[in-house]
C-alpha cells in the first residue's frame, strides 16, 4: 500500500509540475514586474476557458496530493 501511493505521489508531482507550466503567463508588460500584478489582485478580471481550466486542475491536482502526502506520512509512522 506504501508503495502504491508513494508511487501515485511522484506521478502527480509531475502532473503538477506540467499543469503549472502549461498555465499563461498573466504578466503583460515591464512595468507589471514593479507592481507585482497588485493592479489585477482587485481587478474584476476572471479565469475564463482554458485558463479557468487549468487554475481549476491545478488546485484538485495539489488537494489530492496533499492528501495522499498526510496518508503517507501515517502509514510511514506505523
Amino acid at each position: 500500500m506504501y508503495n502504491l501511493i508513494l508511487t501515485t505521489v511522484i506521478i502527480l508531482s509531475v502532473v503538477m509540475v506540467i499543469s503549472i507550466l502549461m498555465q499563461p503567463s498573466k504578466q503583460n508588460s515591464a512595468a507589471s514586474a514593479f507592481t507585482g500584478g497588485a493592479d489585477k489582485l482587485f481587478g474584476k478580471q476572471k479565469a475564463r476557458g482554458f485558463e479557468a481550466v487549468m487554475q481549476r486542475a491545478t488546485t484538485v491536482i495539489g488537494a489530492v496530493w496533499m492528501i495522499l502526502l498526510f496518508v503517507l506520512t501515517i502509514l510511514s509512522s506505523k
